[in-house]
């Protein structure tokens, strides 16, 4: 299943449910399943488990950009296809800064 198909199916399926709900709400349940995916990998799901979190995600995100008119496969192309956006490079040869590691333990409130 390409990209553009299983956006196509996600409208048909959830579309008229996600319209109503509107960008705002369907975006607020996107994010939840974003939470519920970085849980999952944080525990070390894996295998069944961690791959019906990355696609609740993946359809949520599909559903996000139905309703803004965005065609994820061509937004994906035309940002990606020819590499890194900024270095043009596959794989990326761009420096970046260090990132800080995630701490070992979840802070209070997590």
């Amino acid at each position: 299943m390409t990209l553009a198909e299983f956006q196509r199916l996600i409208d048909a399926i959830y579309g008229a449910k996600d319209r109503g709900r509107g960008l705002e709400g369907t975006f607020m349940w996107f994010t939840e399943e974003v939470g519920e995916l970085s849980r999952a990998l944080r525990r070390g799901k894996q295998g069944p488990p961690l791959e019906e979190e990355f696609a609740d995600v993946l359809a949520w995100l599909a559903t996000l950009a139905s309703i803004a008119g965005v065609d994820l496969e061509a937004a994906a192309r035309a940002k990606y296809a020819t590499g890194c956006p900024r270095c043009a490079s596959i794989p990326c040869r761009c420096a970046e800064p260090l990132r800080p590691t995630a701490p070992a333990t979840p802070s209070i409130g997590c």
